[in-house]
């Protein structure tokens, strides 16, 4: 009798508080309890070795890439992670329900879990898209790692307002209501994501730049490979191996270089000078004339320009056969026809895009003798190595033309030109 009084008071003092006496005795309230335990690890053992490693064989034969991915963010393994969970929220409230406290309690732990769970799903799942995008080139076109920072960021603020509305009891309506108060200085305070969000957009509807592009922004010292397109930022990694790191607004709001179309288009330009001396330039013999006809891609153009100024010459009058009057060959020209031959016989030269030999403005360092051609490789150290081999051949070529480059003479040379007179 005493002790059924003791319960009684023990159950309404429970009752007092929310705890609401249990009918069907501790006992088996633990049986209840420990056969969801028991439900929740059997399902979870059931999804992560059979369901999971199914799936993973079956990826692994099927699409090596996407198995790849899965498996570096472990999204199969968190999915598995979620089900007993799920099954425990479930299963424990109704286990102590008649606790109405600790029903409570434990029922908002496990939602708030489960939240957790999902928003931990879902970034790796974007993580495992974004790699699946970059090994299949459409991060090229389109900033991915940028949409997934964004889709990140709005998931975790849902989140968030979900984990106090849980934790509160209360509708997440009313926090989001309250939002519009904080706009103002949720702008303020993400302003550069903003930005760099809008900024990638364009960059991408643009198509200003993509990953691998080669890029060139002397206002921020950046000179290299694009490796990385985030939300706010833009990864270079420049030709000396350092990384300058751009906001993605500033690419939009400043000018830089794209390299990258010069790249697809296969030709690399080459536009250097060399300088002619002068005093080097004259009329060519006939006798020099003839040593050149030797040259085999020269032997053409002799031939047509000797045959258009002997006609020329013929029709002038005896009296006007001075050396001022007629037509004849120069050195220089020669040399330029030489030249554009030379180029348009190399196969190093791209030959369906413009070449051209020309004169530029004569300097105090002589006459400039440009040679603006485009290499068919455009590889940085195969193009300068193209380009060294074609100067080289072209000092080493001039002497037979009777040419000379300009160079600037040092006070030795100039002695020893005052001596030798």
């Amino acid at each position: 009798m005493l002790e059924h009084h003791i319960r009684n008071y023990i159950s309404h003092q429970l009752a007092s508080v929310g705890i609401n006496s249990d009918p069907y005795g501790v006992e088996l309230t633990s049986v209840f309890v420990l056969a969801a335990l028991i439900t929740a690890t059997i399902s979870y053992l059931i999804v992560h070795h059979v369901i999971v490693r199914s799936v993973k064989n079956v990826l692994r034969k099927t699409n090596k890439p996407l198995s790849d991915s899965l498996k570096k963010y472990d999204l199969l393994g968190k999915i598995s992670l979620l089900v007993p969970i799920m099954i425990l929220d479930v299963l424990i409230p109704i286990s102590v329900g008649h606790y109405t406290l600790l029903a409570t309690i434990l029922d908002r732990l496990l939602s708030v879990s489960i939240l957790l769970m999902i928003v931990w799903v879902i970034f790796a799942l974007l993580d495992a898209l974004n790699d699946i995008a970059t090994f299949k080139g459409i991060t090229r076109k389109m900033p991915i790692k940028s949409f997934v920072q964004l889709i990140k960021l709005f998931t975790f603020f849902v989140g968030l307002i979900i984990f106090v509305s849980i934790l509160s009891n209360e509708s997440p309506v009313i926090f989001l209501s309250g939002l519009g108060v904080a706009t103002g200085f949720v702008m303020l305070v993400f302003k550069d994501t903003i930005l760099g969000f809008v900024a990638g957009i364009q960059l991408s509807a643009n198509q200003m730049i993509s990953l691998n592009d080669w890029i060139q922004m002397d206002a921020y010292g950046a000179n290299g490979t694009v490796e990385e397109i985030s939300l706010t930022t833009v990864k270079v990694r420049n030709f000396d191996n350092t990384i300058s790191m751009l906001p993605a607004y500033a690419l939009v709001q400043n000018a830089f270089i794209n390299w990258q179309g010069m790249s697809d288009s296969g030709g690399r330009r080459i536009e250097r000078s060399v300088n002619i001396d002068v005093t080097s330039i004259r009329f060519m013999q006939d006798e020099e004339i003839e040593a050149l006809k030797r040259i085999r891609i020269l032997r053409q153009y002799i031939y047509e320009k000797s045959q258009e100024i002997s006609e020329y010459n013929q029709d002038l009058d005896q009296d006007d056969g001075g050396i001022g009057n007629t037509r004849q060959m120069t050195n220089l020209g020669l040399f330029r026809a030489y030249l554009n031959a030379y180029l348009r016989s190399s196969k190093d030269i791209h030959q369906y895009m413009l070449i051209m030999v020309r004169q530029l403005q004569p300097t105090e360092e002589g006459i400039p003798l440009q040679v603006y051609a485009f290499s068919n490789n455009v590889d940085w150290a195969i193009y300068e190595g193209i380009q060294a081999d074609l100067f080289d051949h072209i000092y080493a070529i001039m002497p037979t033309f009777g040419l000379r480059p300009y160079q600037a003479l040092s006070s030795n040379d100039l002695n020893k030109r005052i001596g030798n007179l």
